[in-house]
């Protein structure tokens, strides 16, 4: 299963120089209720939400969400092997709630503060 950063989804909807690979599609998707938050908003500042629109609802139907439910919030409240922001707390909180559930998932970002914190939580990285 591959935890999907928002980072991921916005080089994949607009075509930025690193994009997913093809491959990556056909995996398990999984990601926090959180990224479709974070989708629509960096859509809007950049005034692509209706040339994008229907590419990121269907890219957002390929995925499973966890909602932010308590035990992920509450793991989001405590300290992280390195200083991450806020929305990337709540994004390394619903891997590791994912992990606890015996959930073999790995983090496909390309955020390079979020990859380190996961590398330091043993959170395995996809190969993108």
């Amino acid at each position: 299963m591959i935890y999907l950063d928002t980072s991921v989804a916005l080089a994949h909807l607009l075509a930025e120089d690193r994009i997913p690979a093809d491959a990556m599609w056909n995996e398990t998707l999984i990601s926090s209720r959180l990224l479709e938050y974070e989708l629509w908003n960096r859509l809007h500042a950049r005034g692509s939400a209706m040339t994008h629109g229907d590419a990121a609802r269907e890219l957002l139907q390929r995925l499973a969400f966890l909602e932010l439910a308590p035990p992920v919030l509450t793991r989001a409240l405590e300290p992280f092997p390195v200083t991450v922001g806020t929305l990337d707390a709540l994004h390394l909180a619903s891997i590791e709630f994912l992990r606890s559930q015996r959930q073999d998932v790995a983090l496909a970002s390309y955020d390079s503060r979020m990859v380190e914190a996961a590398q330091k939580l043993r959170i395995p990285i996809a190969d993108i």
